[in-house]
């Protein structure tokens, strides 16, 4: 059984040389997600310790339509730095994808946290804490061959987080908070390459809305004490509404977020 710091080794040699490695689990049968996040913290910290600056989180396998696709039963976290979160001009950016492995897309709901926010499943106290919303593309990557993993692998591997690109922040107020926390559990996203459409989702498919998920994400890290809590300032990206979609250069992804009030996304890929 190879060593916490063994597999952190592992793993970030893949994530910097666009690597590839077999599941840990494949190995290691007995790896679950307590070791993953010890995994997780030994990775954090030397990406710190190489200068990396951790600005928020990113909430993966929310959408539980995809649960049985991707053979996981549950959400995880991983960090999201200062180096891995690109802000859209207008609506629109250019990303290369030199470096990812075996990239996807992920049309998410980014929150900007103005405070730290309460515990509890209650969404206007939740909604309360947060300064802005915005429409998110989160580019995740599989080291592991053909996306086959366990929840324990994905977890480790820092959730599979290779980039978020954030768009136009809708600023949350007292007079839209409500009409935004139903919008959030109701709204329809599609999805589109190249002008053609791809998928659709709504906003319950992120465990019922993506508030939910940032409570989930509150109630995880209260029991995780070698990470620190949610603080004011962090950017929260909640989960891919829709399928992730495998990426390829020269293409073009589109996000509408239906009647959600968040300017939509316009992604090239280099």
């Amino acid at each position: 059984m190879a060593s916490t710091t063994e597999i952190a080794d592992a793993l970030i040699a893949c994530q910097d040389c666009a690597g590839s490695i077999a599941p840990i689990t494949s190995g290691d049968p007995a790896f679950d997600i307590p070791r993953a996040y010890e995994v997780l913290a030994a990775i954090n910290a030397r990406r710190e310790a190489e200068g990396w600056v951790p600005v928020g989180r990113k909430i993966g396998f929310t959408n539980h339509t995809i649960w049985e696709r991707y053979g996981v039963d549950q959400p995880m976290w991983a960090p999201v730095w200062s180096n891995s979160v690109h802000l859209a001009e207008h609506g629109a950016a250019t990303l290369p994808l030199a470096g990812f492995v075996r990239p996807r897309i992920e049309p998410e709901v980014v929150f900007k946290l103005g405070a730290v926010p309460p515990s509890g499943d209650d969404p206007m106290a939740l909604m309360a804490a947060v300064e802005w919303i915005a429409a998110g593309f989160e580019i995740v990557q599989s080291i592991f061959p053909d996306w086959r993993f366990a929840a324990a692998d994905c977890t480790a591997a820092s959730g599979l987080h290779a980039a978020l690109l954030v768009g136009t922040p809708l600023a949350v107020t007292a007079a839209n908070r409500a009409e935004l926390v139903s919008r959030l559990a109701s709204f329809e996203l599609t999805l589109a390459r190249d002008g053609a459409g791809v998928d659709r989702g709504t906003g319950s498919n992120v465990l019922g809305s993506p508030l939910n998920a940032l409570a989930h994400l509150i109630r995880l890290l209260a029991g995780q004490p070698r990470f620190a809590p949610l603080a004011a300032g962090e950017i929260v990206t909640t989960g891919t509404v829709t399928d992730a979609w495998p990426v390829r250069r020269n293409e073009t992804w589109q996000s509408h977020y239906g009647n959600l009030g968040v300017e939509g996304l316009r992604l090239r890929f280099a």
